[in-house]
């Protein structure tokens, strides 16, 4: 697919776009090839790439506090436990963004586990 094609379907600036393909490259999950027939494909299938794949690609390791580990953190006194809070956030979000494949969002089939937490969710808000 052409990244071109891609930047207007989603309206996503391309220079933006080309940098994001880039670090999916870079990270082996697109493959890329330039000219006339060239453009930009998955380098496996979308029922094998993570959400969190796709992330940590792009932005990293998942759920750093302040650019460290939240197992590396300390905190003194009464603030103690939220090294254990940060831990537990990263390993929610980890199982998530893990458990969400690219196939999943294109057929727009989200594991029950995701579907379940947005109804706990959306019940937390309605109180």
């Amino acid at each position: 697919m052409k990244a071109e094609r891609v930047a207007t379907a989603q309206d996503i600036p391309f220079k933006f776009l080309e940098n994001i393909l880039l670090d999916l490259k870079h990270s082996g999950l697109v493959e890329s090839q330039r000219g006339g027939d060239g453009g930009y494909w998955l380098a496996r299938s979308a029922q094998d790439i993570t959400l969190a794949d796709v992330i940590r690609a792009v932005e990293g390791p998942l759920a750093y506090v302040r650019g460290q580990r939240p197992e590396s953190l300390e905190y003194v006194g009464v603030a103690e436990p939220l090294r254990d809070v940060w831990v537990a956030l990263r390993a929610n979000v980890r199982a998530v963004l893990e458990a969400v494949t690219l196939d999943q969002i294109a057929h727009r089939e989200l594991p029950e586990m995701v579907k379940d937490l947005i109804a706990s969710s959306e019940a937390w808000h309605s109180h």
